[in-house]
């Protein structure tokens, strides 16, 4: 967990500029003088880029729980999250959380992936079963992978008001590279499946094999990027 940004040498200028597009729809809420926070910033590149011309503040890094966030009520201007609501096992605990930090009329700004629409050519009955592990691993760990498909439903219910959403396609990572990691996912997970669904695992994991060695193709995951006002 992260307020503000990571350090300037931390992360390069080019990673800075291709990570800031994960921010772009929310990069008018951000002036000079405001507080942030960067929930699951990673190594900071998203709010490196935030940060560039709006302000020259101090920046600290944190770790803390999303559910229990190390602020004192009413004292953030902007909460911004990339990537995180599909991977938390109590989302509505956490916009709770986010919707107590931030200060009457402050800006939340989320970017979550619904993995139910995201768009593969070809999509072929191997990337069906792979994926179908891949979500299984996702919900084995508490998350969700169509989180981007309810997320909208979950901030208002949390009390938050003018929610407005829009779709992003994003070529994020290629197809291949997509298959090898799902691939990866897969394999790693069945050296220590012992469960039920080690043979679902398993299928998948051979059906990654073939697509990671089936060819080129196109993948663009889709993005629910929202905006709402505490």
């Amino acid at each position: 967990m992260l307020e503000g940004n990571a350090p300037r040498a931390a992360v390069s200028a080019r990673s800075a500029r291709q990570a800031v597009e994960r921010a772009v729809f929310a990069q008018p809420l951000f002036g000079p003088g405001m507080g942030f926070v960067d929930v699951g910033c990673g190594p900071g590149s998203i709010t490196l880029g935030i940060d560039n011309g709006h302000r020259k503040s101090t920046v600290d890094f944190l770790v803390a729980d999303a559910c229990a966030l190390p602020f004192a009520e009413a004292s953030v201007d902007v909460v911004f999250a990339h990537d995180v609501f599909e991977h938390l096992r109590e989302p509505g605990a956490a916009l709770a959380e986010l919707r107590r930090v931030l200060k009457p009329g402050g800006a939340l700004a989320l970017s979550t992936s619904d993995w139910s629409r995201a768009r593969l050519r070809p999509k072929t009955a191997n990337v069906d079963a792979a994926l179908r592990g891949h979500y299984l691993l996702c919900r084995r760990a508490g998350g969700d992978p169509f989180a981007g498909r309810s997320i909208s439903a979950a901030v208002t219910a949390a009390g938050f008001t003018d929610v407005r959403t829009k779709t992003r396609y994003r070529a994020d990572v290629t197809y291949r590279a997509l298959a090898t990691y799902v691939e990866a996912r897969l394999v790693t997970a069945l050296e220590t499946a012992t469960t039920p669904d080690r043979d679902q695992l398993a299928s998948a994991a051979r059906s990654a094999w073939s697509w990671a060695r089936s060819g080129d193709g196109d993948f663009a995951q889709c993005w629910t990027e929202l905006l709402a006002t505490r």
